[in-house]
């Protein structure tokens, strides 16, 4: 679906990416994590054509994202982190918009929007900004593109809001579709994504199924440390000590995100090599 090989990048003087490649394949669900200012945002928009590769090559489907063909753009959808809304209600914005996508449902549209508690007959510059954002995330989702990139998709919404938001996304998944999820606040796509890529100094991290995660490793939340030679991350809660061990049962575990996360950022090496062993 998306290949990037060797991906370079830089604005002006400072560089973003410099080699980076991976893949994205469609039937997933990415979780695109990384902190603030390590360049999610800008590989969404070399993925896109927005922005054009110093060096390297990007696609969709085979086809070079910079030049940017009708086709191509009919098959993808990019929800930003910052966003314009016009001054229409949502049936109208609908009607002008969806003949851009081919595979656009209305009533998927329509359910979305019913979870989503959206009025139609809002004007989307009235809205709340979670309400904006629930109206383009059920928008995007409505598309059907066969590649979805979404932008921080949770910032500006309530906590009743981000249920819905799991919601709606897991009645999305399809074996023909692709989408990424960017974003800092991992608890959000908790039981949501299959799998997570990790950027980091202009490069991939690390990138692993969670399943994959769930057989090396194991999440584990105790009032005792475990002995040290299993620990791979721990850290003192207010409920006891929270680890990342390694994991010897042979049976999956439940993967903790936002644990996993901590742990590739402060044990990269380690991370990387239980992997790639």
């Amino acid at each position: 679906m998306v290949d990037i090989q060797n991906l370079h990048y830089s604005y002006k003087k400072k560089k973003v990416f410099e080699g980076l490649t991976i893949t994205f394949e469609a039937g997933n669900i990415y979780g695109l994590l990384g902190k603030n200012g390590t360049g999610k945002s800008t590989l969404f928009k070399n993925i896109c054509g927005l922005l054009k590769p110093g060096k390297g090559e990007v696609s969709i489907g085979g086809e070079l994202s910079k030049l940017r063909k009708p086709g191509m753009l009919s098959k993808l959808f990019m929800l930003p982190e910052d966003f314009f809304v016009p001054s229409v209600k949502v049936k109208d914005f609908i009607a002008t918009m969806a003949p851009f996508y081919p595979n656009f449902s209305h009533s998927d549209f329509d359910r979305y929007i019913l979870e989503f508690e959206i009025p139609v007959d809002s004007r989307l510059d009235q809205m709340s900004m979670g309400q904006k954002k629930k109206a383009l995330i059920a928008f995007s989702l409505a598309t059907n593109t066969e590649l979805l990139l979404m932008d921080e998709p949770t910032n500006g919404l309530d906590i009743v809001s981000k249920s819905q938001f799991k919601k709606v996304m897991s009645s999305a998944i399809a074996a023909n579709k692709c989408i990424i999820i960017s974003t800092h606040q991992v608890k959000d796509i908790e039981n949501l994504v299959d799998r997570i890529s990790v950027i980091d100094n202009g490069s991939i991290l690390f990138n692993a199924s969670i399943s994959e995660v769930g057989k090396k490793l194991r999440f584990h939340q105790s009032l005792y440390p475990s002995p040290k030679e299993k620990v791979v991350y721990s850290e003192e809660t207010l409920t006891g000590i929270s680890e990342v061990l390694y994991n010897e049962s042979g049976e999956e575990s439940k993967v903790d995100l936002e644990s996993l996360y901590k742990a590739i950022m402060i044990h990269p090496t380690t991370i990387n090599n239980l992997f790639n062993s």
